[in-house]
């Protein structure tokens, strides 16, 4: 005798739904806030990385934000070094001048 054929049984609805990598909607949040806020995103970039690292996941957003938040960081430092030695310069060039209004080599400046 010949047995019937099994009858058909859908696959259970998340037997294949891939398991979430621990800090990586972290390490998200860290990639979008390392444009504005470069200090948080590192410390919340470092904070997802280690997280997947102790799962043995991967975590490619975690990672571009520390580097750009480092990256980005630095560009504010130095922009900001280069915007206190320009007005520090505008301000010894008043200080030698004096108050009132001159001419330097083509540059005006309004002293006073």
């Amino acid at each position: 005798m010949t047995e019937p054929a099994p009858a058909y049984q859908p696959a259970p609805a998340y037997s294949g739904a891939p398991a979430t990598v621990p800090g990586k909607g972290l390490g998200i949040a860290a990639l979008i806030l390392s444009f504005f806020f470069q200090l948080i995103a590192l410390i919340l970039g470092i904070i997802a990385l280690n997280q997947s690292k102790k799962a043995g996941a991967k975590n490619t957003p975690a990672l571009v934000a520390i580097i750009l938040s480092i990256v980005f960081g630095l560009g504010w430092i130095i922009g900001g070094i280069a915007f206190a030695s320009v007005i520090g310069g505008v301000i010894a060039q008043c200080a030698e001048l004096g108050s009132g209004t001159h001419v330097v080599d083509g540059v005006t400046y309004t002293c006073g």
